[in-house]
């Protein structure tokens, strides 16, 4: 990361192999939308060639960085979609192709390990948040518990996660 933050294309282009399929999976999750998934990871690559250098090894794995800039860009993306879909300024969501399964990878089975771990109330919530990409609003809406409850079940969550996976508090 460090490299690509000097302008190093080649690092751009490590970084790129290293984490474009979990980062289009994740897009394609999000958006349902195979063209708006690479859409959404060009934006993302020219987002993350022109600010490498926010990146913070002390906050957090490159991996984790990459996959919330996806994620909150793809849940903006799929509700500006909604939004221009109902008014009648995109075109209707046509069905395309799933991309790969990426599922398989040892950061993904780490992961779902890890979530299997979580008590069903905060997994729900986890997976709204993080992979329906609904706020903690809708979370609330569809689960039928106040918003409050939803902050304190996914904070719990994460915690639990980070414990799971070695990750926060000096772990890596």
């Amino acid at each position: 990361m460090a490299a690509a933050a000097g302008g190093d294309r080649a690092a751009l282009g490590r970084l790129y192999d290293r984490h474009a399929p979990a980062m289009l999976g994740l897009a394609y999750h999000v958006l349902k939308s195979r063209r708006d998934a690479e859409d959404l990871l060009h934006d993302v690559f020219l987002e993350v060639w022109n600010k490498a250098g926010d990146f913070d090894p002390q906050r957090g794995r490159v991996r984790g960085w990459l996959l919330m800039r996806v994620r909150c860009r793809a849940i903006d993306r799929a509700r500006a979609l909604q939004v221009a879909r109902r008014h009648g300024l995109a075109a209707p969501e046509s069905p395309a192709p799933p991309p790969p399964d990426l599922s398989a990878g040892p950061d993904a089975v780490r992961a779902r390990r890890a979530l299997e771990t979580l008590p069903k109330e905060q997994r729900t919530v986890m997976e709204l948040a993080y992979f329906g990409g609904l706020t903690g609003r809708e979370i609330a809406e569809r689960c039928g518990i106040p918003v409050g409850t939803v902050k304190s079940r996914l904070s719990a969550a994460m915690k639990r996660l980070r414990r799971e996976l070695g990750v926060g508090g000096g772990a890596r």
